[in-house]
């Protein structure tokens, strides 16, 4: 939001002044106004109107306290017709630092700069005496006096730029009779990132119902196989789609913050907590009532399954049917497939910590599986494993150990530049620098954990030159 527009202008023998600001004492104090401005002027008023060669270019200048941004464009319009040959002047905005996103109001100071220059350039419309009437008819002297007196005054524009970008994101302003300021502010999406063969898409809306006949067709192919489990390989396959085009429909879905992307479950992989799990343990939002409500399965436990003494929640409504495993934020994480459906019911609180909090490094999922059944609790009976882990790292609760190989003898080819790839080699070599994930090598090579396990055993490296680990 903007807290504050202003127009700045240098004169030859006063120096640097704000000639017309909103709301009135925002930036300098006004007489009857008794609110304290959004920061000190005089200190960076050399900032506001800098030296010429900070002129006609784009700046941001930060106050000292860190509060406040002001976003400015510095022009300066040669000509003799001006005391020392120059006019001076900047529209600014002054916005909230690291609350606002100042880079859709970029496009809106540079339109103001440009806009006004213009019609500085074309009728002098910003240089003129700044005490004449502005009412049409107020004066004669024929037509371009009556032009010069037929505008709007700056101080009620900057207030109607203000109050239309805050409350509608947008404004169409009549200046006179030849020029209007129209600007729309405009959501800014960061670069998505790369989408890899073995990323699995999340939906976070429902596609089924902002569909349209209109869509791109491959777009409207790739999105109805999203389930939340299939990896982009798969959905590729699925839809008769190539992989690039896929990754590139997927990719468009992340510029709009349609989706999110994961990393292909397996009970051979390793989560660990992060930091974040301690809202999970104070139950902040009710988040653990939500992951109950997306994770558990099956039938009520008993007494004697091993739910131990939790908080005895009474059982929570299923998951509503979601055709396209998207997710609903605001009442838990949408069905991807299965799910506890109306004859669910859910485990303890305490026991649905216990589950989140016991992953760890260096122990697989099914580790952690088989220590919560040796303990007494049928976990797969009652909770759905995928979801339970899905939730922790959509929430940033968990993070996944990602499992990679390296080759001592490899690497120090690839050191010495004397590596070189051999006809009819074993494919699984290039994947030994340590900086290839096993899902990779799956996705690629379509081969299970054990299967690559396996093939790198019988590798042709000496002994003891491949070491597996997790990072």
């Amino acid at each position: 939001m903007i807290q504050g527009i202003f127009y700045a202008r240098f004169f030859p023998q006063e120096g640097t002044k704000i000639v017309a600001q909103s709301p009135p004492g925002c930036i300098v104090p006004v007489y009857g106004v008794s609110k304290p401005c959004l920061f000190d002027f005089s200190v960076l008023q050399e900032y506001i109107i800098p030296r010429k060669a900070f002129c006609n270019r784009y700046m941001t200048v930060v106050d000292p306290e860190g509060k406040h941004a002001v976003l400015g464009f510095p022009v300066s319009i040669p000509s003799p017709r001006y005391d020392r040959n120059e006019f001076i002047f900047n529209f600014g905005l002054v916005v909230e630092c690291g609350v606002v996103d100042q880079i859709p109001y970029e496009r809106v100071v540079r339109r103001l700069a440009v806009t006004f220059a213009e019609m500085e350039k074309q009728n002098y419309y910003l240089s003129q005496d700044e005490t004449r009437n502005y009412n049409c008819g107020s004066g004669g002297g024929g037509p371009r006096s009556r032009e010069s007196y037929c505008r709007r005054p700056i101080e009620s524009l900057l207030e109607i730029i203000k109050e239309d970008l805050n409350n509608y994101g947008e404004c169409m302003i009549p200046v006179d009779d030849a020029n209007t300021i129209n600007m729309k502010l405009f959501p800014h999406h960061m670069t998505p990132p790369e989408v890899k063969g073995w990323h699995v898409p999340v939906a976070k809306m429902k596609f089924a119902d902002v569909v349209d006949p209109t869509w791109d067709l491959t777009l409207q192919r790739v999105i109805t196989h999203i389930d939340g489990v299939s990896d982009v390989r798969r959905i590729a396959f699925a839809a008769d789609v190539s992989l690039e085009l896929t990754q590139l429909a997927l990719r468009h879905l992340l510029f709009y913050d349609t989706i999110l992307l994961l990393d292909m479950f397996f009970f051979g992989a390793c989560y660990a907590p992060r930091p974040g799990i301690h809202d999970f343990l104070a139950n902040r939002g009710g988040v653990v009532d939500e992951c109950a409500n997306y994770v558990c399965v099956g039938t009520a436990p008993s007494a004697s399954s091993g739910s131990g003494s939790g908080s005895g929640s009474s059982p929570g409504a299923g998951i509503g049917e979601r055709g396209d495993g998207g997710l609903d934020m605001s009442g838990g994480l949408g069905n991807s497939s299965g799910g506890s459906g109306a004859g669910g019911h859910r485990v303890t609180n305490y026991m649905l910590i216990k589950l989140m909090t016991t992953f760890c490094v260096g122990k697989t999922v099914m580790e952690w599986l088989k220590g919560h059944m040796d303990a007494g609790f049928d976990v797969l009976r009652f909770v759905d494993v995928r979801r339970l882990v899905q939730f922790g790292v959509i929430k940033g609760y968990l993070y996944r150990m990602h499992k990679y190989v390296v080759s001592k003898q490899y690497l120090a080819a690839l050191a010495t530049g004397h590596s070189r790839p051999v006809a009819g080699g074993d494919p699984l070599q290039r994947y030994t620098d340590g900086c290839h994930t096993f899902d990779q090598i799956i996705t690629e090579q379509n081969l299970t954990d054990a299967e690559i396990m396996d093939k790198l055993k019988t590798l042709n490296v000496p002994a003891g030159d491949l070491t597996v680990f997790y990072r």
